[in-house]
């Protein structure tokens, strides 16, 4: 299994996201940033719902593995 990525490596792909933000939407932007698997996998396995901040999606990461 992939290591998880660190908050740097994920919130360089979501620059320019408006939050709250749905996990959706951060998906769609991580893929249209050109996210590697890595991070792609970490953001699929977030809980489904709105995100107020960054540190909010870091979270949801660190609490999913």
């Amino acid at each position: 299994m992939s290591d998880t990525p660190n908050p740097i490596q994920v919130q360089k792909y979501l620059g320019g996201i408006d939050y709250p933000a749905s996990k959706e939407t951060i998906l769609e932007s991580a893929r249209d940033s050109g996210a590697d698997d890595n991070v792609l996998q970490a953001l699929e396995a977030i809980p489904d719902g709105d995100y107020d901040a960054p540190t909010a999606v870091s979270s949801a990461i660190s609490d999913a593995n």
